[in-house]
């Protein structure tokens, strides 16, 4: 229980405290923004700034802040403080700068950043590899919502064929339709039933912790199957990977150019990204407690399968309607997080090969090719239980590799503005040495896909090294590069 408050301060602080210094380098002014000088009433348009922080909290508060933490948790009651600082020092950094230089690039794409900051042979590469992981974050959004949906309607696999349809026509619409359309008019509305769940599921838990202040903290059955090294889950890299989006998530980066387009003033920036990822944060929060009791009530839950987990966190906490209104509200988190990464799919494809996206057919011909292959991704998704797990495994790791693609990009954009990267080259350093740690040295071996299967004293080694080089490069790139300050 201590760890968790201490937790919920950290975040609070950090969004007062670090945002301050964070903001301060950035240092956000009153020159025009993309909404208000490539109006185009499609992308390019000015929302009001309530809208846009909804819809930046719905795009990057995906199924990863509670799927993730409901199985990060099992790392132990130190995801309580781990979660908020990462959120603070890397998440929010992250969002924040990803967005800010978007902004400051007439609303560019991730790609097209990466390409302005770390140059066109490390932009093509990190093209294809981009376009992948975002049709691996589109078949999650619509695989898990639509198993959760037929489990709300008591049907098996008729009742998600069903789910899928319908998730699958709204992504196409929420795809196509200009931004004011139906993301414009639904997000409040999806924003409003989040921050309900949410907020009523904390409630529950803080009732039941002050009776019983045990319920957040290790019981001894949790122990005996809480992930360790011994059971080839170290915390470095195993935790920043199966917590993908609730401390730090790359998808963030390829949503910040949806509402960077749509933000009349760069001062409405902060609140839009470094504060709509502590608001995420909280929400990661509240779901690692809430598994974290479910667990110490019901230790045979342990190592099961986590929709499972989260439906009885529901049931367990709340009563009648508002178990519903929880499900449902995380349903909406993964369908919120698809759509619009589906868009950004349509935008980075449309960015790379210069197609205008004003009228709706050229929209229309890149989003049946993104369909079809979504759909065989689902198909073989659900071939079995084995082949939904990798495509579990595979999002979570390339989630982290774009992130460290974005702060990459953000601290050579940092260095080459004369500002101070340190914000932005600790947590990219950090994240890239994970991810690298994480592919040297998993194999099926130590539990997970295929890698190069390392020793983790050698992989974390090499990480370092590699880690540091890159780094180093940044910043002489950035000494070479001019970038709109």
């Amino acid at each position: 229980m201590k760890l968790f408050l201490a937790g919920l301060g950290i975040l609070i602080a950090g969004y007062f405290v670090y945002g301050k210094i964070v903001r301060a380098i950035i240092q956000p002014d009153d020159r025009p923004t993309p909404a208000l000088t490539d109006t185009d009433n499609v992308d390019f348009m000015v929302l009001p700034n309530w809208k846009n922080m909804l819809i930046q909290l719905l795009n990057i508060a995906g199924i990863g802040p509670v799927i993730g933490v409901i199985t990060g948790i099992l790392f132990g009651d130190v995801v309580f403080i781990i979660i908020p600082i990462g959120c603070v020092l890397m998440g929010a950094v992250h969002d924040y700068v990803a967005g800010m230089m978007s902004m400051r690039h007439k609303g560019a794409n991730l790609t097209e950043l990466v390409r302005l900051t770390a140059g066109k042979h490390i932009y093509r590469i990190f093209s294809v590899f981009l376009l992948l992981a975002l049709l691996l974050v589109v078949a999650v959004f619509i695989n898990i919502p639509a198993a959760l949906s037929a489990g709300l309607a008591g049907g098996g696999n008729s009742a998600f064929y069903w789910s899928v349809g319908i998730i699958f026509v709204y992504y196409i619409c929420a795809t196509l339709f200009p931004v004011d359309k139906i993301i414009g008019r639904v997000y409040p509305v999806f924003g409003a039933l989040l921050l309900l769940g949410t907020v009523a599921l904390f409630v529950s838990l803080m009732i039941s912790a002050g009776q019983d202040p045990q319920l957040l903290s290790e019981s001894a059955a949790f122990r005996s199957k809480m992930f360790t090294a011994a059971n080839n889950k170290p915390i470095l890299p195993m935790l920043f990977v199966t917590i993908a989006c609730g401390i730090l998530s790359g998808f963030h980066a390829t949503q910040a150019p949806i509402v960077a387009r749509t933000i009349r003033s760069e001062k409405q920036g902060f609140g839009v990204f470094f504060g709509m990822m502590v608001v995420e944060g909280f929400i990661a929060m509240v779901w690692a407690a809430g598994a974290m009791a479910i667990y110490n009530q019901f230790p045979e839950l342990l190592g099961t399968n986590a929709n499972g987990v989260l439906a009885q966190i529901a049931n367990h906490f709340l009563y009648g309607n508002l178990s519903t209104v929880v499900v449902v509200s995380v349903i909406v988190l993964a369908i919120t997080s698809g759509d619009t990464a589906m868009r950004s799919l349509r935008l980075s494809v449309a960015e790379m090969f210069h197609i205008d996206q004003k009228p709706i057919l050229p929209r229309l011909l890149l989003v049946v090719p993104l369909i079809a292959l979504t759909l065989l991704l689902l198909y073989w998704s659900n071939a079995n239980s084995d082949s939904f797990q990798k495509l579990w495994t595979y999002f979570a790791w390339s989630n982290q590799v774009i992130a460290a693609f974005a702060l990459l990009a953000g601290s050579i954009y940092l260095c080459s503005i004369k500002r101070p990267a340190f914000i932005t080259i600790i947590p990219g350093a950090f994240i890239t040495f994970v991810v690298l740690t994480y592919i040297l040295w998993i194999s099926p071996a130590h539990g997970g896909p295929v890698g190069f299967g390392l020793d983790l004293h050698d992989a974390y080694m090499i990480s370092g090294f590699l880690t540091v080089i890159t780094f180093v490069w940044a910043k002489f790139r950035g000494e070479e590069v001019t970038l709109n300050k």
